[in-house]
């Protein structure tokens, strides 16, 4: 079964940390791209950071840089999201996704994030 789950997300005071986690199965976790997207409530979903298969590339929102730090381990089919200085802004859902060309993305459920004092 082709899936990825999410796990990580909590609530946390401004200023805190968060790492979060997203565990793939069903398919080859190395031959596709990975991103982190987010969606706060009234809002559009917006991708928050990349990571190339290998993970030697990445690429992130301007609203995070500085901030977030996305990797991967591909022998644990596992890929991170590590969100620092955290904001009340940065109160979403976040879900992570599996992309390659031709292939149709994978999506998560989702975890929230709530940055709250």
């Amino acid at each position: 079964q082709v899936q990825l789950v999410e796990s990580g997300g909590g609530l946390v005071q401004p200023g805190g940390s968060l790492r979060l986690s997203c565990a793939a199965s069903g398919f080859i976790f190395s031959t596709y791209h990975m991103s982190w997207y987010r969606q706060a409530p009234g809002k559009e979903r917006e991708l928050v950071a990349s990571i190339t298969r290998a993970g030697g590339s990445t690429n992130y929102a301007d609203s995070v840089k500085g901030r977030f730090t996305i990797s991967r381990d591909n022998a644990k089919n596992t890929v991170y999201l590590q969100m620092n200085s955290l904001k009340p802004e940065d109160t979403a859902v976040y879900s992570c996704n599996a992309n390659r060309a031709g292939q149709l993305a994978i999506w998560g459920q989702g975890t929230q994030v709530t940055v709250s004092s």
